[in-house]
């Protein structure tokens, strides 16, 4: 059976978690900026006997997820502004993968850091490189002009 990883970005996550366990999903990313209690949410996730994932969006400080990364077993880091796909790789990405590696190195936890947004074979084999365990390369796979098949192929 195959992984469902789900990465919700919608206000109040805490009233959807429950759908998202009857629906399947192993994982369930909520954002620290969509609610006032993520510790709360990412409780209840893990409770749901689902992998709790906590993402961040570029413009926030990465600082925000700290308190709560003991919580996690994934920190997805927006390298996009969230909203629609295909857009680029926002500038200064790498280095916030960077400084998410070293928090999550600092503080000694075994987290995943998927990065999700403007990821193709270039910027992927990038993230990788500055601490990425998880790529989200949607648009790349799906609109590259010799099919998915390549699309990974490069990727990988």
């Amino acid at each position: 059976r195959l992984p469902f990883d789900v990465h919700l970005m919608i206000e109040q996550p805490e009233r959807s978690i429950d759908a998202y366990k009857d629906a399947g999903a192993n994982t369930l990313s909520v954002h620290v900026e969509a609610t006032r209690h993520i510790h709360r949410v990412l409780g209840a996730i893990r409770n749901a006997g689902m992998k709790p994932g906590v993402c961040i969006n570029p413009g926030s400080p990465l600082e925000l997820v700290e308190p709560v990364l003991e919580l996690a077993d994934l920190l997805v880091v927006m390298s996009v502004n969230p909203g629609w796909g295909g857009q680029a790789f926002i500038e200064g990405s790498l280095e916030r993968i960077e400084a998410a590696r070293a928090m999550r190195d600092r503080l000694r936890l075994k987290l995943d850091i998927e990065v999700d947004g403007g990821v193709t074979a270039a910027t992927g084999r990038q993230a990788a490189s500055s601490g990425a365990t998880v790529l989200v390369a949607g648009h790349f796979v799906y609109s590259h002009p010799q099919g998915k098949k390549a699309a990974i192929a490069e990727l990988r």
